[in-house]
């Protein structure tokens, strides 16, 4: 009986972080700003993280219940275990690769369309925007899934309506500069560690020839000194 109510209460655990990592992706939420935010609601009733605010509405013994608001409308509501929500090795990371998530990013990617970086969201594929370089990280030598080495950096990059991380891999690095105006075809908008970013992949591509010329009269956001 020990051992199978032990399986109940992993497979409960393995459910209820899921479904938080299935949140956080839906509604774009840090992840694991999300879960620090569980805990402080259930301190003190209600916390805020990111766009939504959460609510300890209840409490029983070995658990509690919370309702996730973004503004009026009611996203959320559920039971989680006090065990689970106090355990500190639980990170939302960890459950990332389910299959929820999986369908509903590729339903996502299918169907959304950004002609700006304040329309981008995660799982979007087949990006293309005109954006300036703001900055540009120094590279960093990094193993691959693959074993091999390789230099990545990550561009700050900018539009009038907002900025985003570009990851950059090695010749890509040096084809940019701070300052330079470059068109992204087919990009594709990724979460790494709670934060937005963009990748060229195999298919993607970078182009600031075309935009050299008339650089100084783009109505784009100036580089950092």
């Amino acid at each position: 009986m020990k051992g199978k109510k032990s399986e109940e209460n992993l497979r409960h655990k393995r459910t209820v972080g899921e479904y938080l990592a299935f949140l956080s992706i839906k509604y774009e939420i840090n992840p694991e700003k999300f879960l620090v935010a569980l805990r402080s609601a259930e301190e003190h009733k209600i916390s805020r993280c990111d766009n939504i605010s959460i609510q300890c509405r209840g409490k029983t013994k070995n658990s509690f219940i919370f309702l996730i608001m973004r503004e009026s409308e009611v996203i959320a509501q559920f039971r989680m275990d006090k065990e689970f929500l106090f355990n500190r090795s639980n990170q939302l990371r960890n459950f990332m690769g389910n299959d929820r998530i999986r369908r509903y990013l590729a339903k996502k990617a299918r169907t959304a369309t950004a002609n700006s970086i304040k329309d981008l969201r995660t799982g979007m594929t087949h990006i293309n925007l005109k954006v300036r370089i703001l900055e540009v990280a120094e590279p960093k030598r990094v193993v691959t899934r693959y074993g091999n080495t390789a230099s990545v950096a990550k561009a700050l990059i900018a539009d009038e309506t907002g900025t985003i991380k570009l990851c950059l891999w090695n010749g890509q690095i040096n084809s940019v500069s701070v300052g330079d105006i470059i068109q992204i075809e087919n990009a594709q908008a990724s979460m790494f560690r709670g934060e937005k970013q963009l990748s060229l992949g195999k298919k993607g591509t970078l182009n600031n020839e075309v935009f050299k010329p008339q650089s100084k009269s783009m109505e784009l956001p100036a580089a950092k000194n």
